[in-house]
């Protein structure tokens, strides 16, 4: 299933103010230079065989926190106040952005304060635990855990850093295609994963200023297509919660900013199955020897299945992250 963009506010439109620009990436490129990990393009010939196209995976289970979040992260904390630093920071988020925002933290000197479902994969609770910060949970389901973030911001004095509705969140994360594209050249389309848009976002302003006429193509859980809704009601809409083994994309509405841009930039989103996520991550793991998490592998899982069409002769796919503890691996491909 596909949306395309459409209305005054489709590809090229002018109607909707930059949130992000093509410099504001190439300005976080340079923040980050050193400190994020450049990640490897990874290519494989039984995939390319498979698939009937040239693939070219950006690999962000190699990024530091496992994850592109660290990219945002990173870029946003880096512009506080050395004041602000030392009040500290808060964020909610289902891991990864949990991760990132504790490491960019304590490689700043500035401590993070998390909001977690309790749900959280246990590999990823432990590793934002590890990385110093106080984690804070509540029930994803029943809880808020926005009104909850900016409660603790007032409360404690601390700065509020969103998991993907942020200008500087949203130009971090676009250094992943910008690098990619840098590498390889020119692409006919680039497949991201989508949740609350930031990625995409990023990834799209970056893409599409590198190569015009680049296809942007969306990959949403068929539980969590509120992207896809979005885009044919032309706003944001809201769905209940859901339920889907790719946590990093449970999200119930995508974020105002991020949409702006996705509204503009974005060709189409396509749905995948959590059963098709699992034979991504198999494939990942048997054929191109990387692990990866539900989410990282959604993108995937779209090129495997023919959701794409029609197929572009060169073609981008960002693996988001790898961030899955092994008993939680197992369970899922067992």
């Amino acid at each position: 299933m596909t949306q395309s963009p459409t209305g005054p506010a489709g590809p090229g439109s002018t109607d909707v103010p930059d949130v992000v620009t093509f410099d504001d990436v190439r300005d976080a490129a340079r923040r980050l230079a050193g400190v994020a990990h450049r990640t490897p393009v990874l290519r494989s010939r039984t995939l390319d065989a498979l698939v009937g196209a040239e693939v070219h995976l950006k690999c962000e289970n190699f990024q530091r926190v496992g994850a592109f979040k660290f990219r945002g992260a990173y870029n946003a904390l880096s512009r506080l106040s050395p004041e602000q630093l030392a009040r500290g920071v808060v964020a909610y988020s289902s891991g990864n952005h949990a991760q990132a925002v504790a490491l960019a933290a304590r490689e700043l000197g500035s401590h993070a304060v998390i909001v977690m479902p309790e749900d959280s994969p246990k590999s990823k609770t432990d590793a934002t635990a590890g990385y110093g910060a106080e984690i804070v949970r509540y029930d994803r389901y029943t809880g808020d855990r926005v009104a909850l973030g900016r409660r603790l911001a007032e409360d404690r004095g601390l700065a509020l850093i969103p998991p993907y509705e942020h200008p500087h969140i949203i130009a971090g994360q676009g250094t992943a295609a910008l690098e990619l594209i840098e590498e390889t050249g020119p692409l006919d389309a680039l497949l991201t994963p989508v949740g609350g848009g930031g990625l995409m976002a990023g990834s799209a302003t970056a893409a599409t200023a590198l190569v015009p006429g680049i296809r942007m193509i969306g990959v949403e859980p068929e539980a969590g297509d509120d992207t896809l809704r979005s885009l044919a009601a032309g706003h944001p809409v809201t769905i209940p919660v859901p339920h889907t083994i790719a946590d990093g994309q449970a999200i119930a509405t995508p974020g105002e900013l991020t949409f702006a841009v996705n509204r503009r930039l974005l060709d189409s989103v396509v749905l995948v199955s959590d059963d098709e996520i699992r034979a991504a991550m198999k494939f990942a793991f048997e054929r191109l020897k990387i692990v990866t998490e539900p989410s990282g592998a959604s993108a995937l899982a779209a090129l495997l299945t023919g959701r794409v069409t029609p197929l572009p002769p060169r073609i981008g796919v960002i693996i988001s992250g790898g961030n899955v503890g092994l008993e939680r691996f197992l369970e899922l491909l067992g």
